[in-house]
């Protein structure tokens, strides 16, 4: 779409704060008024509108795509899309370890080990932690408590929270990352561990190395989300 507007502008309104383009209000996909829950939020949607070129390109527009969703996609049932997110803790990466070459077996736990001590601490649970791909059940109290943590998390939290979960396959990660125990880059690098690992044994393929950037440019972006909410 050619960009039709001029100015871009974050007004408050009932319930948050909405953009305006050249005064006439934004909706999401679903025809609903976009609301931004704060001003931080708010700011960083407009300076995405104020942003583009002659034509639109919504890949450039991560936070609003997010926001977008949460209104149109989860708000809706947020419960059920909070129970979808949960699940991950059933398979959550980082229980599931190499068990050779020894090299990779101590990065894993290197890197892993901190995060699930993070959320034993953090949640009080315990983790049953395997080699090979296995399935191994979590304890009922592990499932049910995280379950509760992500359950208490509103629809823009739950939207944000999402990407980091399906593209790192690790919802204690997330967690940690939503709750500002680690970082980004710490978040995406250790749940993307053993590619890593490869491409600096085997070399880098560049195909896999371009999806991986945009995976990252995806994660970066709802742990950005995230922050903005405060």
């Amino acid at each position: 779409m050619k960009r039709f507007y001029k100015e871009v502008a974050a007004v408050p309104v009932e319930g948050g704060h909405a953009i305006r383009l050249d005064g006439r209000t934004v909706r999401t996909p679903a025809r609903t008024v976009l609301t931004l829950p704060n001003v931080a939020l708010a700011d960083a949607v407009a300076g995405e509108w104020a942003a583009q070129g002659e034509t639109i390109d919504p890949r450039s527009m991560p936070l609003t795509g997010l926001a977008n969703a949460a209104i149109d996609r989860v708000a809706p049932d947020r419960a059920a899309f909070a129970r979808d997110i949960a699940a991950y803790g059933e398979t959550d990466l980082l229980c599931y370890r190499a068990d050779e070459p020894a090299g990779l077996v101590a990065r894993q736990a290197a890197e892993w080990d901190p995060l699930l001590d993070w959320a034993r601490t953090r949640f009080d649970v315990h983790f049953a932690v395997t080699s090979g791909i296995v399935h191994r059940p979590q304890p009922a109290a592990t499932i049910a408590r995280l379950a509760e943590a992500v359950a208490a998390r509103d629809a823009f939290a739950l939207a944000g929270l999402s990407p980091l979960v399906t593209i790192g396959g690790s919802l204690v990660a997330a967690l940690a990352l939503a709750e500002g125990a680690i970082d980004a880059d710490i978040a995406f690098a250790a749940t993307h561990l053993d590619e890593l690992w490869q491409a600096g044994i085997w070399g880098e393929d560049m195909l896999a190395a371009d999806a991986r950037a945009a995976r990252k440019r995806d994660f970066a972006a709802a742990a950005r989300f995230l922050t903005l909410l405060g």
